[in-house]
């Protein structure tokens, strides 16, 4: 199989060649194909990769390659994970929503619609280009915010396009290990989670034909044992009745949120914008010692994450720190798109609910002209996060509870939101992204918004661009 990763001078590229050519993943991938637009930080990256202790596998010939539309034909899946602007337009992002007193975080709020806006364009520009150079690939995209990233693409390549998050996937694991649960892999029997990209809930934990969710909401100690746990207080968490993904510590403890950003020194993405700035250039330097710099950088990241929510310089469980989420979430789903063996997975696709299987073939069998929704409330068409089960026939959501009325409307909320973001990207609508950072509930007012989006021209002026636009995807939004 040939992969092309699409942002391959990102800084988790090395995570993924490392699964690639050990333990279950080995021999996946024949060819591995690396594109940037960046030659220095595809310089870097591949460094660290010759560089990497020789596993159990066998090393995988890679390609790195500016070429983008000569990389495509005879690609069979893609991998994308781009940042328009680099780590500095996340800064950007960040800064602009903080300078107005609001939350200053890369996906989530005023930041993660900027991030949408500049970003979409982009991403539709490699999915028409798929459909033409590599028409049967499959797009699994890692790009942010990965939600309204996957629902501007379903358009263009439908259900070859799926969006994945390793947050989801590390919460039901860590929840469980903490219940005492086994979790078997590849299996997601008994969990149930509903939401959409950094905005869901674990709602049931089953085990041998009991849920074990309320016991562990129950003891305070053992919600003490894992991440999702320590962000919310447990009477919080207990009257609740659900685990929420950690991400919606901005929404259910924003003031804290906030308060806590603006005692930081820096940003996290300064924070990263400057750390990357000063490695990349000693990572193509390095020869034989590049990956010992880079995990040793990696792992410093890792204990930054999200440190805006622990004041008391408390440290990420060790587990999370020994990096090797969202790439195996990718490969798995990869190995089952490939036809290698059907798995379960959290992932962000269609909220279509799949024909019930059996019974009589034929028309009268047909999928009705209104699909159900896997996640009753939510638009049938909308990009959800929820269970799936993956084959080669692509992601089939697996049908989940109503969410309560609470949640439901935050989520319609932030959908609408997202579809707003989606089509001021594609449409050149300005009047949307207003609309959008004014829809926002960490945003909420229409003063807000219109500084906000002046606030983000003024940082990108290729926003400005896009308005009114006839094709602004046509060349990739530049």
């Amino acid at each position: 199989m040939r992969l092309l990763i699409v942002g391959g001078g990102g800084f988790r590229v090395p995570l993924i060649y490392r699964a690639l050519v050990s333990g279950r993943f080995a021999g996946l991938v024949s060819d591995l194909v690396l594109h940037d637009v960046d030659p220095s930080r595809l310089a870097a990256v591949t460094a660290v990769l010759r560089s990497m202790p020789a596993g159990p596998g066998q090393p995988l010939p890679v390609h790195a390659t500016t070429d983008l539309a000569g990389a495509l034909p005879g690609t069979d899946m893609v991998f994308a994970a781009i940042r328009p602007g680099g780590t500095a337009g996340r800064v950007a992002d960040e800064k602009v929503a903080q300078r107005l007193g609001l939350l200053g975080q890369e996906t989530t709020g005023a930041g993660g619609i900027s991030y949408a806006l500049r970003t979409i364009p982009h991403m539709v520009h490699l999915a028409r280009l798929m459909d033409r150079l590599c028409p049967s690939a499959r797009l699994i995209n890692f790009t942010n915010p990965a939600g309204m990233v996957t629902e501007a693409l379903v358009p263009v390549l439908g259900s070859r396009v799926v969006g994945i998050c390793d947050s989801a996937g590390a919460l039901v694991q860590r929840a469980a290990r903490a219940a005492g649960a086994g979790l078997p892999e590849g299996t997601l029997d008994g969990v149930g989670y509903f939401g959409l990209n950094h905005l869901g809930w674990l709602y049931r934990l089953e085990s041998g034909g009991r849920d074990l969710l309320p016991g562990l909401l129950a003891d305070p100690a053992a919600l003490q044992s894992f991440e999702e746990g320590r962000l919310f207080p447990p009477a919080f968490l207990a009257d609740l009745g659900m685990l929420p993904n950690e991400y919606l510590y901005y929404f259910y403890r924003s003031d804290d949120a906030r308060r806590s950003m603006s005692t930081m020194p820096q940003t996290r993405g300064e924070d990263i914008h400057g750390s990357q700035q000063e490695l990349y250039p000693r990572l193509a330097a390095a020869g034989g010692d590049a990956f010992r710099l880079w995990d040793a950088a990696r792992r410093s990241r890792e204990e930054g994450y999200l440190a805006e929510a622990r004041p008391d310089g408390s440290q990420r469980d060790e587990e999370d720190l020994a990096g090797g989420g969202y790439e195996r979430v990718a490969l798995a789903a990869m190995r089952a798109l490939a036809g290698m063996g059907a798995t379960e997975l959290i992932l962000n696709t269609q909220n279509t609910r799949a024909p019930a299987p059996g019974g009589p073939a034929g028309p009268a069998m047909a999928q009705p002209a209104t699909p159900e929704a896997a996640v009753p409330g939510l638009p049938a068409d909308a990009v959800v996060e929820l269970p799936c089960t993956v084959t080669a026939d692509g992601a089939r959501p697996i049908p989940q509870q109503r969410p309560p009325e609470p949640q439901l409307r935050l989520l319609r909320q932030v959908k609408e939101v997202e579809r707003l973001t989606v089509r001021a990207a594609t449409t050149g609508d300005r009047a949307a992204a207003l609309a959008a950072f004014a829809g926002h509930p960490l945003v909420g007012t229409d003063e807000v918004a219109a500084r906000l989006l002046a606030g983000y021209e003024e940082a990108f002026p290729q926003l400005r661009l896009m308005w009114g636009a006839q094709d602004i995807t046509a060349d990739g939004g530049r």
